[in-house]
Parts: structure tokens; sequence; C-alpha cells
């Protein structure tokens, strides 16, 4: 008899430990990126709203349409932490990947999109414009990162301008700790002097964090938002 409720009772504690198990991974694969998806789509809304009450040919007077960036990027407000100023797109990525870009890297941040960098350069300007995503979890903003290749476009927007980056390399393998990936002229990248860079990183593998993916890219052209997007979108 005892035997019996021994076996019972260990047979219901592995049901309720493997129906706890089956919960987590339906929160980690599933809930988590459902709200994600719900808070990026929130953020855009959010900035779509802002600029739709935004004069944008003030906004936009030093920012010239041109094959090449503008010798000065145009006027931006002070980027505040844990708020999204920009949307990013990767047509490499697919045809409806766009993600809002928020000011830092806290765990809280990167549950709401992608995070700049704060100790980067800004948007357009003169050195590397560093921003971070999650690889998986979180809406998997990141998840199909390898297929990045040379060459592949970067645009995102502001509200007043489109800033079109190329990927110049990418991706490249490296540990946490090297945080000389986000440098002003990044040594790994193959630039040897002053820019307007981009670069990108997620975790590395897929379902861990040991390593870090990176890629780089620089500034190729800039226009108003007046003038329609870029080429790489709207092709």
């Amino acid at each position: 008899m005892r035997l019996r409720l021994l076996v019972r009772t260990v047979s219901e504690m592995c049901i309720t430990v493997g129906a706890v198990i089956v919960l987590f991974v339906v929160y980690v694969l599933f809930w988590t990126g459902v709200r994600a998806d719900t808070s990026m789509d929130h953020e855009i809304s959010g900035l779509q709203d802002q600029w739709a009450g935004r004069p944008l040919s003030t906004a936009t007077a030093t920012a010239t349409p041109t094959a090449s960036p503008a010798a000065t990027a145009p006027q931006q407000p002070a980027y505040r932490d844990g708020t999204a100023f920009a949307v990013m797109y990767i047509p490499r990525l697919g045809r409806d990947w766009h993600k809002p870009v928020l000011q830092g890297t806290g765990t809280g941040t990167l549950k709401k999109g992608l995070g700049h960098y704060a100790a980067t350069a800004r948007l357009g300007a003169t050195g590397n414009f560093a921003v971070a995503g999650h690889r998986r979890t979180y809406g998997d903003p990141f998840k199909d990162f390898p297929l990045l290749r040379k060459g592949d476009t970067v645009v995102l927007t502001d509200g007043t301008t489109w800033y079109t980056y190329e990927i110049d390399r990418g991706p490249y393998k490296t540990v946490p700790s090297d945080i000389g990936v986000i440098d002003p002229v990044p040594v790994k990248s193959g630039f040897t002097a002053a820019g307007r860079y981009l670069t990108l990183t997620t975790c590395e593998p897929e379902w861990g964090h040991s390593h870090r993916l990176i890629a780089w890219g620089h500034l190729a052209a800039t226009q108003p938002v007046e003038d329609g997007m870029p080429d790489s979108l709207s092709g």
C-alpha cells in the first residue's frame, strides 16, 4: 500500500513538473513574442502619430537628397532612454520586416524593439551608430541575422529623413567581451578612417548567448521622407 502511494505521489510530481516545463516553453516561444510584437507595433504607431504632427519641410531643410550622405546630419532631438526614435527596415530579413529603434540596451528596452547603444553615434552622424536586438524571444527581431550579406541595405527613418546604410561585413562571430565592435572605427570591420558607420549586434547561438554576431555597414545615402521611400524599399 505504501509503495503504491509512493509511486502515485512520484507520478503526480512528474506530471506537475512536466506541465510547468511545457507552460514555460509556451511562454518563452509564444507569449513573449506576442507581447513583444504588440509592444513594437505600439512604439511604431506612437512614432507615426508623432511624425504626423511634425512640419517635415522645416525638419528636412538640411537633408538634401543625394546619392551620398549629406555633409551634416539633420538636427535631431535628444534621444530619451527607453524611448523609440526611429524605425529600421532590412529587406533581406523580409519584405514586411520593420522594427522600432529605442534608446538604450537595457532588458526592458529590448523587449519593445531594437536598442541603440547610448555611447555610440546618433543616427546619420559621423561615428558608429550601433544597435542591438534579440535573436530569439521577444519577437525574434534578429532571428535571421545570419542571412545578412555584403551589399544588403539597412534603411532607417526618424520621420524626417531616410538613411540608407550598406552592409560591408558580416555576420562576424565574436565574444560578448569584445566591446571594440562598437568603437567609432571598429578595427575588425575593415574600416580604417572616420566615417558614418552602422553596427548591428545579436546573440549567438540562436538559443544561447555565449557569443555575438556582428554586421557592419556604412551610410550610403540620405533623402527627405517627403521625397518618398528609398528604392531598396519601394522596389
